[in-house]
């Protein structure tokens, strides 16, 4: 490592007023950053701890009956407190890397990350949340641009996550055992007013939502329905753990076996 400035804030205002600082970092649980940092890859001046501020810790429950989630929330925390009220998003919390990783890792750090095979993205997309951050709120379909790429300005922090909590939900991950990442995972949501699929782990883009199975589920909400939809392998990522054409099978098999779930 190399030397470097560290800010602990107590307050949203304080952290942001930290992050305006040349050079500066937010930091969550350091899951990506501190590996980065150690390979070289990054070299901020400061690093602002986001884990110190209370009004950035917990689950809750909103007036519209929406699950909240502080941004530097832990992922063992959102699988032991949100498992009340969204089983689905609970469970995903559980499989998370390894125990280390999620009593570190937060929610608000995934998120701004990005990473092409994070689970928690493909929860917010696939539920339709909202990410609200120090200065604005931002719907998850205008939140993820690409591959460890979002919405997020320069110095902003996700301070909340909101979920409308659905009918009926379920993830999928197939694991890729080294990293615990997912090869692919889908998320499947089902509201009043239709259904909502999201994949990670599989496309050169990032997370993207399956608007094609989308409409079929939306009319009969049972794997049948999409038994014969399958995605294009064109974009889809190919490396060592598996060929496009292989990860863009394992997205219908994946979202069949959480329909299946689900119902």
């Amino acid at each position: 490592m190399y030397n470097f400035d560290f800010a602990r804030p107590g307050s949203i205002d304080e952290a942001a007023t930290a992050l305006q600082g040349e050079e500066a970092q937010a930091l969550g649980g350091g899951q990506t950053l501190i590996p980065t940092m150690k390979q070289r890859l990054a070299a901020p001046a400061t690093l602002v701890s986001l884990t110190g501020i209370p009004e950035m810790q917990g689950v809750c429950l909103d007036d519209d009956g929406r699950v909240c989630i502080g941004g530097a929330t832990p992922h063992a925390v959102v699988e032991a407190e949100a498992a009340a009220h969204f089983p689905a998003l609970a469970a995903l919390a559980g499989r998370i890397g390894d125990p280390a990783v999620r009593n570190r890792g937060t929610i608000g750090g995934s998120l701004a990350n990005n990473d092409p095979s994070a689970c928690y993205p493909a929860a917010v997309l696939g539920t339709g949340a909202t990410i609200k951050t120090n200065t604005r709120d931002i719907a998850a379909d205008d939140f993820f641009e690409g591959m460890f790429t979002t919405a997020l300005h320069e110095g902003e922090i996700i301070t909340e996550v909101r979920f409308p909590v659905p009918e009926a939900a379920n993830y999928q991950k197939f694991v890729q055992p080294a990293s615990r990442f997912a090869l692919v995972g889908v998320f499947v949501a089902k509201y009043a007013d239709g259904v909502r699929v999201a994949v990670t782990g599989a496309s050169e883009d990032g997370v993207f939502r399956w608007s094609e199975a989308e409409a079929a589920l939306s009319a009969d909400f049972s794997a049948d329905a999409i038994a014969d939809l399958s995605v294009p392998a064109d974009d889809m990522i190919s490396d060592l753990h598996g060929s496009g054409a292989y990860r863009a099978h394992l997205v219908g098999v994946m979202t069949r076996r959480a329909v299946s779930a689900a119902t």
